[in-house]
């Protein structure tokens, strides 16, 4: 492990300024955190357009104008299958991969200089199962260059209680499933609380003026994300408790769940507010975030 570590930190080094005066086609490549800074924004660009989508299409949904809500995955279908819909699949795992790879040079290169602190290594884990996430998600996006599914909502529905058949069928199976749905539980909760306590304009290069202006953005975002998460949390929980992979749903089919209760289409149109305000602050994180390359490619310095 620690070879491989050391033979990517020497590669990765050539493309700063000891390997750009050594070559004379490296000189010609932008200079390393010139390519860190951009595929950062990139990266915050996909994301932003990813959660746009997912907004607007639960709010369409809430309203009764297109079918069933949509979580990622599902947006990320819908979008592949109107005009150009592979291109969009291309040009969105594209920038998710960017993104991903941001994640990690902040999670384990700490290019936020969080540090080795309980505070800061805390932060750098939730990076990097973040980064985990949006891989998935990367790679179901170039899934779909192939094609998108008929039928998006019953798709991800069949496939996640697929999973949990899997995850059943092992040793202490149903154990392995309420554990999971604690975590998803906890994920959401996680993101309420950081909705609230978070200084989301601490890493951003602009005004004091415009910063007070968006951080109310990131905050909806979190608690509509965070929110979103319960009622998958809860099925995936009773799931497990009952042994029946068939209680699993999708997040899309989740947040419908949620429509048909009282007042269900109201909320979900508010969380749907909420996606599109978390991908409006992406946005602005991807034209105001600071970009701190990682001072040494060393993990956990």
């Amino acid at each position: 492990m620690s070879n491989a570590l050391a033979s990517l930190r020497s590669r990765l080094a050539l493309l700063g300024d000891p390997g750009r005066r050594k070559s004379p086609l490296l000189r010609r490549v932008p200079p390393l955190r010139d390519l860190v800074e951009l595929a950062a924004r990139v990266g915050y660009g996909a994301r932003g357009f990813v959660y746009l989508s997912v907004g607007v299409l639960i709010l369409l949904a809430a309203v009764g104008l297109i079918g069933d809500a949509v979580g990622t995955m599902g947006a990320l279908e819908w979008l592949a299958q109107r005009r150009l819909g592979r291109l969009w699949a291309l040009l969105i795992g594209l920038g998710l991969t960017a993104f991903v790879m941001w994640r990690i040079l902040q999670s384990i290169f700490d290019a936020d200089h969080e540090g080795r602190s309980w505070k800061g290594l805390g932060t750098r884990l939730s990076q990097l199962f973040s980064g985990l996430s949006y891989a998935a998600m990367a790679v179901g996006a170039f899934g779909l260059i192939a094609g998108a599914p008929a039928d998006p909502a019953r798709q991800g529905e069949v496939e996640s209680q697929a999973y949990a058949a899997a995850v059943l069928a092992l040793p202490l199976g149903r154990w392995l499933l309420v554990a999971g749905g604690l975590a998803i539980f906890g994920i959401g909760v996680s993101n309420i609380v950081k909705a609230w306590r978070e200084d989301f304009t601490e890493y951003l290069a602009c005004s004091d003026r415009l910063c007070r202006r968006v951080a109310p953005l990131a905050r909806a975002g979190h608690v509509a994300r965070g929110l979103a998460y319960l009622p998958l949390a809860s099925l995936v929980l009773l799931a497990g408790l009952d042994a029946q992979a068939s209680d699993v749903t999708s997040f899309g089919s989740a947040l419908e769940a949620v429509k048909r209760q009282p007042a269900g289409s109201w909320i979900l149109a508010v969380a749907a507010l909420g996606f599109v305000a978390f991908g409006a602050f992406s946005f602005i994180e991807a034209r105001f975030r600071r970009i701190r390359p990682p001072r040494e490619l060393n993990p956990l310095p």
